[in-house]
């Protein structure tokens, strides 16, 4: 399993747009993928899952993965967490 803490940069938060980019990303990784923010912990492959955190400007959420390809999927799945989105 591998962790990491990332800081949500984007100025309107983690809302429906990257949450469905990053659920999209998450999806090709056959590894299990989990999200915490504020002590919640859900499944990152589950849009409705990933909108419950309601993750806002500068909040940090923890990446965890697990599983085959977990290394490219941290990497991949980090950087989408840390762009600004429109």
């Amino acid at each position: 399993m591998t962790s990491q803490t990332y800081t949500i940069v984007n100025p309107t938060g983690f809302h429906v747009r990257p949450i469905k980019d990053f659920v999209k990303k998450a999806s090709e990784f056959p590894c299990k993928i989990y999200v915490t923010s504020k002590g919640k912990r859900v499944n990152g492959k589950s849009s409705l899952s990933m909108l419950t955190l309601g993750i806002a400007q500068n909040e940090e959420v923890l990446l965890e993965t697990e599983g085959e390809q977990e290394q490219e999927a941290q990497e991949t799945l980090g950087k989408l967490l840390t762009e600004i989105h429109e």
